[in-house]
């Protein structure tokens, strides 16, 4: 199995390309922007994407969306508790102060909790965790006796993901996280939507959101 991990973005979005060496398949986990990178990344390790998802709409996570497909292929994907805001993209730039604009393109389905994508041999399987957003989704990839998470802006190392921006609560994002991620074992490692990776048993022992 191929997977490579990359910041995109002017928010350094943590973008993920998972793919099947044999098949060629590869999903890709928010793709934001820097379409041209990841285009670059898939072409040299052979692959075609045959899903585009996304662990929840807000820009940085899903703006390069449209221009990905084209280019690259694949079905985008998005938890349909996120619909509204994805359809908010232009919204979402001027309440940050940003420059240009973002427009939402069609989607091409919606994600459901346990939902199980597949690529080739490879399994992606999608996670309900609302809080940050409506519709923020976690993926698991199981891989021989090791397992990671994708948490977007979920769960973070040290930190949970803002929800004062189109979420729900703090509440909502840690009851999340206490039902969805901490089921899984210790050494379960987390790519988390920005910032460094860390692992299930760190967050369990030290987040300070997680202690309480």
């Amino acid at each position: 199995m191929i997977r490579e991990t990359f910041p995109v973005g002017m928010l350094a979005c943590n973008c993920t390309i998972l793919g099947d060496a044999a098949s060629g398949e590869a999903i890709v986990i928010d793709g934001g922007d820097d379409v041209d990178a990841i285009a670059s990344r898939l072409a040299a390790h052979g692959l075609r994407p045959r899903y585009l998802v996304h662990t929840h709409a807000h820009f940085d996570h899903i703006g390069a969306l449209g221009p990905l497909r084209r280019r690259c292929g694949g079905a985008g994907l998005l938890h349909h508790a996120d619909r509204p805001l994805y359809a908010n993209l232009a919204q979402q730039f001027r309440m940050l102060g940003l420059p240009g604009t973002l427009q939402p393109v069609a989607l091409d389905g919606d994600l459901t909790d346990g939902d199980e994508l597949r690529a080739g041999a490879l399994r992606l399987r999608a996670i309900h965790t609302p809080g940050h957003t409506p519709g923020s989704t976690s993926f698991v990839f199981e891989e021989d006796d090791a397992t990671t998470l994708f948490t977007g802006d979920t769960l973070f190392r040290g930190a949970v993901g803002r929800w004062d921006l189109g979420g729900t609560s703090l509440e909502d994002i840690v009851a999340s996280i206490r039902s969805r991620l901490l089921v899984y074992p210790d050494a379960t490692r987390v790519i988390c939507g920005h910032g460094p990776d860390t692992t299930i048993g760190t967050e369990r022992a030290g987040n300070p959101f997680l202690l309480a």
